[in-house]
């Protein structure tokens, strides 16, 4: 599933691919009909994001909510746009861009009431300068469930997926199975910077990047090594202190650490 920076990174393409645009919105599959016709014609006036959900404000009031879920992908093609292959549920036309959406988990229309909604389920977004990390460490430091758990729940922290997880966990020593409470603030508030300057780069570079310089030349990657700390490398010997890399389930996602450098 896209990770926050991914829909961070979209947002900032769509606003500056359509925002001031009347734009012609169409659902080909059908199952978005009556959406589009509530926003084609109308110009987009804003496109954002709150952790992993993308957010288009058009001139009327209307809200189109969008999340990728595990399928969901936008795909861009020049104006005029050839006809659309495949289950496209949103068609996006503008001047000189276009883009259609398929596989979305969900894409419908929103009024800020909604969007209030949205925001109050979620826990603070790192890519949102108004996010206060005292809030996450609230909901943390309340729960005895592993802190490995916690990172993914979408209301402590919104935006953070899998990788984020497990890379953030291994660089600052964290035991993913330390209940939650047993954090301390201190720690916490570290590990908040660091994973907002990681997810500034994920923006910015439009991928994950974990690896520290040091730890990312090629002689340490090596053929076919993921360029990441634990996530996806299961067997294979710790960067720093050459223990392999464990892995097990976690409420139904694969976890990765190095029991060695996260004993604590």
């Amino acid at each position: 599933m896209p990770e926050g920076h991914t829909l961070h990174r979209l947002a900032r393409a769509h606003q500056k691919s359509f925002a001031g645009q009347e734009l012609e919105v169409s659902s080909p599959q059908g199952r978005f009909v009556e959406g589009a016709e509530w926003v084609t014609g109308h110009v987009l006036l804003r496109a954002d994001a709150w952790g992993k959900h993308l957010l288009h404000r058009y001139d009327n009031g209307a809200i189109v909510h969008v999340h990728l879920g595990l399928y969901g992908k936008f795909t861009d093609q020049p104006v005029p746009m050839k006809d659309p292959v495949g289950q496209v549920r949103m068609r996006l036309v503008g001047r000189d861009k276009g883009t259609d959406l398929r596989g979305p988990t969900r894409c419908e229309i929103y009024d800020e009431s909604d969007v209030d909604a949205l925001v109050a389920r979620l826990g603070p977004d790192p890519l949102r300068r108004e996010s206060d990390p005292d809030k996450a460490f609230h909901r943390i430091h309340k729960s005895s469930v592993a802190i490995g758990a916690l990172l993914m729940e979408q209301d402590v922290v919104a935006g953070i997926g899998n990788v984020y997880r497990a890379e953030l966990l291994f660089r600052h020593g964290v035991d993913p199975f330390l209940p939650g409470k047993k954090l301390d603030v201190e720690r916490w508030l570290e590990m908040w910077v660091d994973l907002v300057d990681l997810m500034k780069i994920g923006v910015r570079r439009g991928r994950i990047v974990t690896l520290r310089p040091e730890h990312d030349s090629a002689a340490s990657r090596g053929p076919g090594r993921p360029r990441s700390y634990v996530y996806k490398r299961t067997g294979l010997p710790c960067r720093i202190c050459g223990t392999p890399i464990r892995t097990q389930d976690m409420k139904g996602r694969n976890l990765f650490w190095c029991p060695t450098c996260q004993a604590d």
